[in-house]
Formats: structure tokens, sequence, C-alpha cells
């Protein structure tokens, strides 16, 4: 990314304040942010839209907080730095990224990996956090993970929350190649069991690595998922359709992928939709072509058309 750009787009900076109509006429660009991020989570929440990311720093023991932006009108964007209060997290020593968050009974659940654990043996995982204000600070919740150990072969990490029509909310999660499924409780310090009895359930689509994503339209669940390396150009997003949100799911194909020559390695995304036009963004990070190192990732947004059992291709845009 252009450093002269990166500076005269930095939308915290108090020189830079657009009015109204200008933003009207500027429309959205993408990146939508400047700097490094990854990995977005996208809600609405109490009047504005919001983006959880990851700090998106190689280095991992560098990388030891979460950051949020929020917007009224997707063009201008206030970033919320530091959101979690990490002192109540004292085993995380490294790698703290792959947000996710949910209100449920008026506070904002806050899921997230931490310390890339490789083994049973190792400490961290998927952690808990809980505020009362979407922006934090997000306190510890449970004292300990929620996720701590590999199940179905799947990493705790890359969680996505879900709230079905009915209230019920899901944790999607896994890396490895693995992806689960599990029923959060009532007051999200646990899981409910499944009729066969376990807490966690394999959902793994041919083709899945990391980072899911659940959406529901017209009854229909719509389970998109990243594929290839995180680090490089091959990283892009798949989806498969089903009636119920624990599958089995029918794989339909891409949604997002490599678009010379303006981006590549698009992936792990959230979205967001807007009732009053009935329209659907897709939030998601990319890549400039020819930039090799792993931390460069950007953060953008495009339409998304979704409906009939169907997600058409994504075309990634500089502005819109």
């Amino acid at each position: 990314m252009d450093n002269a750009r990166l500076h005269s787009y930095n939308h915290v900076d108090s020189d830079f304040i657009l009015t109204q109509e200008e933003c009207k006429l500027r429309g959205i660009e993408n990146p939508i942010v400047p700097g490094y991020y990854a990995d977005p989570e996208a809600r609405t929440y109490e009047g504005k839209h919001w983006i959880y990311v990851t700090r998106s720093i190689t280095e991992y023991t560098k990388q030891m907080n979460l950051d949020a932006f929020s917007s009224s009108d997707l063009k201008t964007w206030e970033k919320h730095e530091g959101i979690i209060a990490m002192e109540d997290f004292p085993w995380i020593w490294r790698a703290v990224w792959a947000p996710t968050i949910i209100e449920s009974q008026g506070r904002y659940y806050l899921v997230f990996a931490s310390n890339d654990i490789q083994n049973n043996d190792e400490t961290g995982g998927l952690e808990i956090a809980v505020a009362d204000k979407p922006e934090g600070p997000f306190r510890g919740y449970l004292g300990k993970p929620l996720v701590d150990r590999f199940i179905h072969g799947a990493q705790p990490i890359d969680a996505h929350l879900f709230k079905d029509d009915d209230g019920q909310i899901y944790l999607y999660y896994g890396g490895w190649s693995h992806c689960n499924v599990a029923k959060m409780n009532a007051d999200m310090t646990g899981f409910v069991p499944f009729e066969n009895g376990e807490t966690h359930i394999s959902i793994t689509p041919a083709g899945y690595v990391e980072g899911p994503c659940m959406v529901k339209k017209d009854n229909l669940y719509y389970f998109m998922w990243s594929k290839g390396g995180w680090t490089n150009g091959t990283y892009s997003v798949d989806y498969a359709i089903s009636d119920n949100p624990l599958g089995p799911f029918v794989p339909k194909g891409t949604v997002l992928q490599k678009q010379p020559p303006l981006a590549e390695g698009p992936g792990h995304h959230g979205y967001l939709h807007l009732p009053e036009s009935d329209e659907w963004l897709i939030v998601y990070h990319r890549r400039i072509i020819g930039d090799t190192d792993p931390g460069s990732r950007i953060l953008c947004i495009d339409r998304m058309e979704i409906g009939d059992g169907e997600i058409k291709p994504v075309v990634m845009t500089e502005r819109w």
C-alpha cells in the first residue's frame, strides 16, 4: 500500500475530517482504514456498524490485543484500540487474534483465539470476554479458556458466533482443516449437549481450512469458510448450504478469490446486512499482489449477492 495514501486516508487524524456531503460523494474506498488488519468480524449494534479485527503483525509475540472500528455510514471509521483488558488473561503470552462477537441479554460477548496452541498440553485456545458496550472494555469472563483442547482434530482458533432466529447461539470454530459447531448455554459460560450427548460436532466440509462464517437468509443456512494459505495469494472463500445449522451442507462453489491485477488472498471474513435496502456486504481482508510479507493484509468491504440458495462470486473493488 502506498504510504502517501495511508497518511492521507487516516480517519483518526484530526486534520482529516469529512463533511457529510463529502462522505456521500466519496463512497466506500478499499481499504476502508489505513494500516494492516485481518480476520474481520462485522456486526451492527446500537445504531453503528462495528468491525472487530486482528492486528496483522507477523511476529505473534507483538500481537497482544484486538482493535475495533465503528461507523454510522460505512465510510468514516472510528478506531477503538486495545479493546480487551488483557490483565484478565495472564496465561496469554502471544497471538491474540480472530475475534467474533455476539450480543446476548444486553451484554456483548467476545470470543478470540490465543497462544496458537499446537497440542492439548499447551495453555490457550479460544477465550471469552464480556462487556456492557460494543467498544468494550472486554473483561475476562471465565478465568480460563472457553475451549482449550483439540476436539475432532480442530485446532481451537477462528471462532464465529451465530445467533439463530430462535435466539440459540452457536459457536463455529476450527483450524487445521477441521471445523466444529457447539451450542452455547444461556449464560455463555459453556455448551449445551446435542442429542447424541456430545457438546462439539464435526461439520467439516470438503476443502475447509479455517475461518468459518454463517449467514441465514430465507430459512437457508449459508456456511462459508476460508481455504488455501493465509500467508499468500491462494487464500479464498467457499460456501455450502443447508436447511439446518448443523448441516449436512451441500457444497456450492467459490465466493471470493484472487482477482488480478487488483488483489489476491482474500478471506477470513464477516458480513453486514443493511435491512432498509436488503443489501448484504462482505467484510474481509486481502493482499496487494506482489507483497510477500505475511502480515500485509488490508481491510475491505464489497457487495455480496445472496439468495435462492446461491451466493454469487464477489467482485472486489477499489471503490464503490
